[in-house]
């Protein structure tokens, strides 16, 4: 049983963080990847938090 958690644990651990990077990544490319539809929607975003209610 012990056996079976501890290799559960290590492929976790191994896997999961070059899922979460492979992940963080896209995340990443998707931000910064040039498009002018999403420079936009961004653009708007930024400026909410400075809009008047």
């Amino acid at each position: 049983m012990r056996e079976t958690y501890l290799s559960l644990a290590a492929f976790a651990q191994t896997w999961g963080l070059l899922i979460f990077f492979i992940g963080f990544l896209g995340v990443v490319a998707y931000a910064f990847w040039p498009s002018k539809k999403r420079k936009k929607a961004f653009d708007e975003a930024a400026q909410i938090p400075l809009k008047e209610d």
